[in-house]
């Protein structure tokens, strides 16, 4: 069987949940691929052009491409006003001695927002949940489908991005707003995780139809399986009705809006049975148009933010899911 790229046509339906478009594409591009699939090269980070507002800070960035740092949290250095870290108990028998990562918070239907003040604070979005997603994840997965890697991934991301861009982003912290709350249309970038536990009221389903086509932007995470898409695009045919979802390739301008991201084959973390594809949702359906929506589907590039500074997943896979994550704040900020 021949591989071709993906139609522009191609779609996910659930009408056929054994076997549809993407499944059929990535499971040709799969066995095409894997036999030769390779980590991205160490360092290898290629800056965009500086033709927009935002632009690498150049003393890093030049290190980043020489390969004498690296787009981890981790090796960034510590910023003068991050308060002092609190003695680390020692290691006990058959145990680590525990990473400096900021601990969950007491509960996360609480979560300490910080108030809006104009600059760019990262959003988490808590929605209905129906618990029959994979509830209990990696790590940080333990709880509800939307709190997944909360808030080590939410708290490394932007670290990464204050460091990296001229972006002002608040880094006093980041907040969780629910799906039917009316602040949501402060922001203009929201992160959703495990959207295929989500089963909405009217009120979420309002508010986030009036978010899209009012200029807002939502990534879609951790999310696998042909159930799961199903549940996700039910969940939009009622957000957004008459939009569908396609496959993206990689000469979507969101992959090349500050880093050129060079392959979209970055593994998943965790789930690996499952071969990642992304797809996004335009406005009015048009290719050319705003891109509403970016799904990682089959993957999980929140995993990957979370655990940067803890040595459970590569270097180089890390920096790439980084880059993802630049270049979606990016192209929101200034479509």
């Amino acid at each position: 069987m021949s591989l071709r790229a993906p139609r522009e046509n191609d779609r996910l339906s659930h009408r056929a949940p054994r076997e549809n478009a993407w499944t059929r594409w990535a499971r040709r591009r799969r066995s095409a691929v894997t036999s030769g699939l390779r980590a991205p090269r160490a360092g290898h980070l290629s800056a965009r052009r500086p033709a927009r507002a935002f632009v690498a800070g150049p003393a890093l960035l030049a290190a980043l491409a020489t390969g004498a740092a690296a787009l981890t949290f981790a090796n960034l250095p510590p910023r003068d006003s991050a308060p002092a870290a609190s003695p680390l108990p020692a290691a006990g028998p058959g145990l680590t001695a525990p990473n400096p990562t900021p601990p969950l918070p007491a509960t996360v239907q609480n979560p300490p927002n910080v108030p809006y003040d104009g600059t760019f604070t990262f959003v988490r979005v808590r929605f209905n949940t129906t618990g029959r997603g994979f509830a209990r994840g990696f790590g940080g997965g333990r709880g509800p489908g939307w709190a997944h890697d909360y808030p080590s991934a939410d708290e490394n991301f932007i670290r990464i991005l204050d460091e990296i861009s001229l972006i002002d982003v608040n880094m006093t912290g980041t907040n969780v707003i629910d799906a039917d709350d009316p602040e949501l249309l402060r922001y203009p970038l929201a992160y959703v995780s495990e959207p295929g536990e989500w089963t909405p009221t009217q009120a979420e389903v309002d508010n986030l139809s009036d978010y899209l086509l009012k200029g807002g932007f939502l990534i879609l995470d951790d999310f696998r399986s042909d159930f799961e898409w199903s549940r996700v695009e039910e969940i939009f045919a009622q957000i957004v009705p008459g939009h569908e979802f396609r496959v993206l390739d990689i000469e979507e301008p969101i992959f090349d809006s500050f880093f050129e991201i060079e392959s979209l084959d970055l593994p998943p973390p965790t789930f690996q049975q499952f071969w990642p594809v992304f797809l996004g949702m335009h406005e009015n359906n048009d290719p050319d148009g705003r891109l509403m929506i970016i799904a990682n589907f089959n993957n999980d590039i929140g995993d990957y933010w979370e655990y940067s500074d803890r040595g459970y997943v590569p270097i180089e896979l890390s920096n790439e899911a980084y880059k993802f994550g630049v270049n979606y704040v990016i192209y929101a900020m200034n479509r």
